[in-house]
């Protein structure tokens, strides 16, 4: 149980909650909807799906003062005993536009686990933008135990040429207590993780190409979750639609 918890906590870091079109409902609210395909559910440096396909969906809710709410889902896997197949996020969050090239959001996170309830946890967020540079990070302090955790990033978005997106990010995963542990016997609490993503829009869709790594050994990264190649080098496709 204490393995797939703490694979649950790995999740929902860059899931595509933020979609490019809207419903408009009225002049003060809007309505987001997406649904995607990924060749794998990787996030901050680990696989949730142990390596296989994920089917991800998102409704969210916005307000023209920007506030907004919404739910996010897709499939999971973390192997062993754990019961539960499913994530299922709430949020709700305000973003504030400061100039076309300023922003920044503020976001809690509840993530639920469905069978699997001691998996539930909860993150603060937090991510400021610059002229395509950001910053920023998630808290939790509701982990087993009294074990806290922050996850902080930097990175850098942009436009190519024939409108292909950029993203590369930059990340470190931060626990209270040393969590990982070589072969060695070398402990460690903190690791880097890292990703590519080039993305284009063609034929209606929202099309991805992502390359991410850490640097978490294979011993580490099983004595972690009890798998040695959730944490290896991963090319991740997807594809994703807009309503």
């Amino acid at each position: 149980m204490k393995r797939a918890l703490q694979m649950a906590l790995m999740g929902a870091t860059f899931a595509p909650w933020m979609v490019c079109q809207a419903i408009t409902l009225n002049d003060d609210f809007s309505l987001d909807l997406t649904v995607g395909a990924y060749s794998d559910y990787h996030s901050r440096g680990m696989s949730q799906t142990q390596g296989d396909p994920a089917i991800q969906g998102s409704a969210r809710l916005s307000h023209s003062s920007g506030l907004y709410a919404g739910i996010w889902s897709s499939n999971v896997d973390y192997g062993y005993d754990s019961k539960t197949r499913q994530e299922i996020d709430y949020y709700v969050g305000y973003f504030w536009q400061a100039t076309d090239d300023i922003s920044l959001d503020l976001t809690y996170y509840q993530y639920e686990y469905p069978k699997e309830g001691a998996l539930n946890n909860s993150e603060t967020y937090a991510k400021l933008t610059a002229y395509g540079a950001y910053v920023g990070g998630y808290y939790s302090n509701d982990l087993y135990g009294d074990q806290s955790y922050f996850y902080s990033f930097v990175g850098y978005e942009t436009t190519l040429p024939m409108e292909v997106g950029l993203d590369l990010r930059y990340g470190k995963v931060d626990f209270k207590d040393d969590t990982f542990f070589s072969r060695d016997e070398k402990a460690r609490s903190s690791y880097n993780e890292w990703q590519v993503t080039l993305s284009k829009t063609l034929f209606t869709a929202d099309w991805s190409l992502s390359y991410a790594d850490s640097d978490l050994s294979d011993s580490e990264c099983y004595s972690y979750n009890g798998f040695d190649d959730v944490c290896a080098p991963t090319v991740i496709a997807g594809v994703s639609k807009s309503f």
